[in-house]
């Protein structure tokens, strides 16, 4: 259900942009990787755990290692040939539908005209008691001035191009790209429960994180994406082998312990104690 829903959402953005001439500023070749890529990223789970409940684990490692070449393959195809920049996630970025279906300035229909008020005297533009807002999402400057300054804010970062990538932050895209096929591989040569696949991959992901971090002139989006990235580090908490030894143990009695002792904390703690080994056990949650 998870992989259809987000399949859903991708293919109505698509018709939504269709409808409302919004087209992504990319190439037509180059959308549809981007689009594939999507699609894999809906599917991989889904792929994986089915592939497990039919062929076992020789056939889920196999799908595993299928997903995440063809992965690797679409990135490098838009960083090499297409100079993509960064690559974010999700590769497509989902439409603002609130935005989107608003009409532009000077489209407005007859009625939200009356939204707002103008002093004769002062000129200041008041929005009308019947159209103010509740008071968290309230802001203080002119109504339509300020719509309008978001809509444009979010049309300007949908339309920027990436950011041209040198020597050095392109060989740490490659980097984060090959990353997964690296961790696979080493999983192969020295199995689940050695060090090294876990030592490699970390020191693969820091390095990247490190080459780009000097990088200036990224976007918003861009940024955004070398946070999320950072962010993704504490996942190596989770990963075996250092989930098995050292953090498991410690989660579940930390979550013990908030459930038994702080009031309705228990109604998240202990689900998620129930779900935490499952999903650690699945590759894309916790490596993808």
């Amino acid at each position: 259900m998870y992989s259809v829903s987000n399949l859903l959402v991708l293919l109505n953005d698509g018709i939504l942009r269709k409808e409302l001439r919004k087209k992504l500023p990319v190439s037509l070749s180059q959308q549809k990787l981007l689009t594939w890529l999507s699609v894999l990223e809906c599917v991989e789970v889904f792929m994986e755990m089915g592939a497990a409940k039919v062929w076992g684990e020789v056939g889920r490692w196999l799908v595993i290692a299928l997903i995440q070449l063809a992965k690797a393959v679409l990135r490098m195809f838009l960083l090499i040939w297409f100079k993509a920049g960064l690559q974010t996630s999700p590769p497509i970025v989902p439409l603002d539908r609130e935005t989107q279906t608003q009409p532009l300035d000077g489209d407005h229909s007859p009625g939200s005209q009356e939204q707002s008020y103008v002093g004769k005297r002062s000129n200041r533009v008041v929005r009308t008691l019947q159209n103010t807002p509740s008071l968290h999402s309230r802001h203080w400057g002119a109504p339509q001035q300020w719509e309008g300054r978001q809509q444009q804010q979010r049309q300007e970062e949908l339309s920027l191009t990436p950011t041209p990538l040198g020597l050095q932050e392109t060989i740490a895209e490659s980097l984060y790209i090959a990353r997964p096929l690296l961790h696979l591989l080493s999983l192969g040569l020295w199995g689940q429960r050695s060090w090294k696949p876990w030592l490699l991959s970390g020191v693969v992901d820091v390095t990247s994180l490190s080459l780009l971090s000097d990088r200036k002139g990224l976007t918003r989006r861009e940024r955004l994406e070398l946070r999320r990235r950072t962010i993704l580090l504490l996942y190596y908490l989770l990963r075996s082998p250092f989930y098995d030894r050292f953090s498991e143990a410690r989660i579940l009695f930390l979550l013990q312990l908030l459930a038994d002792h702080v009031p309705g904390i228990g109604l998240v703690a202990r689900p998620l104690m129930d779900y935490l080994p499952t999903w650690q056990k699945i590759y894309f949650y916790s490596w993808g």
